[in-house]
């Protein structure tokens, strides 16, 4: 079959790989391939059991792939037959040196360029599609055009909006697509290539066209701006539980103003994923280094509130349970940092569990679907964690439970069964307000909720 276009993905990680997934869904005269170093990773790809879930991703991998969408590991090959490159990358926060704590590492995203560059024999547009700094198109097109070779390497922005465990629906139904390019003949031309792909099922008043440096700003200042809402709504949790408000009832009287909305006004534990925490410490480096202190401070703030919600689940914890939790049975329910993703990377539930064992508690977690990854997140702990599938084996013998994920099995268990197997009194403590927290106090448990006064028999 002849295609129309040529499209490589670098990077098969939970944006690259399900981005194109749909593309290829949407595009099939489009022939798309996407391209990891990671052998395990793209061997998953190919087989039943994908690397990441994501509810319908299955289904459309099955309909596209060995079609038009390709998994390889041959990097080299994939750029020179491609067309139009995607760049899916890891930009994780520095680790060492200059800006260690708050800037992107852009090692892996420096080094696919120059990949790019040694192994590119035609013209292509590059495309970021991995969360970066404001201005680092620029840097890209500096490495890219540092070759005598006399081809055209135009870089263009278009960053993922994507919400894990709706990512399906958010890239068949996205709010928007951003695109941003230079405004030059060459970027304008390269901006309306990347177009032509999403309009192929996105609507064009969704299409939003920028310049280049406003689509990278763009996705720092989204993902900034979604933290703040839970940050927010988590400080005044803490106040509600002080004076006996209710924190459902405070975000539902505010959401309902139409300036406001409803959005993202769930007190919870707190917030995890692989962005929320990243970009922001990113918009914290960079305005610090254009002197910005203030604007530095403020969104700085909004990560310590974060780390500070997770810090007061513990303690509330410690200070119910008689101050102790050293040899007692804790069950954490959920360890991926949302429901219906397996995904853990930044989870509270990290942080919960070690606090815990640090406290000398034996924990035990139970997950639908991140239990692998919680292994590995808590390699070193295996002495003072189990895990365990099966929540009512994983509440055997506990003096409590944490509810840390909202998965919606842990609303319709059977508790009373479960309150019969835990040691007394027993105490629940529902880090994401999702059980009928009266109905449990009716069956003996000592309940303790975000945000809400406790329900207690002592």
């Amino acid at each position: 079959m002849d295609f129309e276009k040529n499209i490589l993905c670098i990077g098969a990680g939970y944006v690259g790989g399900p981005t194109m997934v749909m593309i290829a869904s949407k595009c099939p005269r489009y022939r798309v391939v996407v391209v990891d170093i990671n052998q395990e990773k793209i061997r998953d790809w190919n087989s039943d059991n994908l690397p990441i879930y994501e509810p319908g991703l299955d289904d459309l991998v099955k309909k596209t792939r060995d079609k038009n969408l390709f998994f390889s590991t041959d990097i080299e090959k994939g750029i020179k037959e491609a067309d139009i490159i995607f760049v899916s990358v890891n930009t994780p926060t520095k680790t060492f040196g200059q800006g260690a704590g708050k800037a992107a590492d852009l090692q892996y995203w420096e080094r696919t360029a120059r990949q790019i560059l040694a192994n590119a024999d035609s013209s292509k547009i590059i495309v970021e599609k991995s969360t970066l700094p404001v201005r680092t198109a620029k840097a890209m097109e500096r490495i890219l055009n540092g070759s005598p070779k006399e081809i055209s390497l135009e870089v263009v922005s278009n960053p993922e909006f994507l919400a894990e465990g709706t990512a399906i629906n958010d890239l068949e139904n996205p709010d928007r697509v951003l695109i941003g390019s230079r405004e030059t003949p060459e970027g304008m031309r390269a901006r309306k290539e990347i177009v032509e792909i999403y309009a192929h099922w996105v609507t064009r008043d969704r299409i939003i066209e920028s310049n280049v440096w406003s689509a990278e700003l763009s996705k720092l200042t989204a993902n900034a701006f979604l933290a703040q809402r839970i940050s927010s709504i988590n400080s005044i949790s803490a106040l509600c539980e002080k004076t006996e408000a209710d924190i459902d009832e405070v975000a539902y009287a505010v959401g309902t103003d139409s300036r406001i909305g409803p959005y993202f006004l769930k007190a919870s534990v707190g917030f995890g994923g692989s962005c929320f925490k990243k970009d922001i410490l990113n918009l914290v480096y960079i305005c610090q280094n254009y002197g910005l202190e203030e604007v530095a401070d403020y969104w700085e703030s909004v990560v310590k509130i974060n780390e500070w919600q997770e810090r007061r689940f513990i303690n509330n914890m410690l200070s119910n349970m008689f101050d102790t939790v050293a040899g007692k049975r804790v069950a954490l329910f959920g360890f991926a940092f949302k429901a219906n993703t397996g995904d853990t990377r930044e989870s509270p539930a990290i942080y919960i569990a070690r606090g815990l064992v640090e406290e000398y508690a034996q924990v035990v977690i139970s997950d639908p679907r991140a239990l692998e990854n919680a292994r590995k997140d808590l390699k070193d702990l295996k002495e003072r964690v189990t895990f365990e599938m099966d929540p009512y084996k994983a509440a055997e013998g506990t003096h409590s439970i944490a509810i840390l994920t909202e998965w919606e099995l842990y609303k319709d268990l059977d508790y009373e069964r479960i309150h019969e197997s835990m040691v007394r009194p027993a105490f629940i403590f529902d880090g994401r307000n999702i059980l009928d927290h009266k109905r449990l106090f009716e069956m003996g448990f000592n309940v303790f909720a975000i945000g809400k006064a406790p329900l207690k028999h002592f």
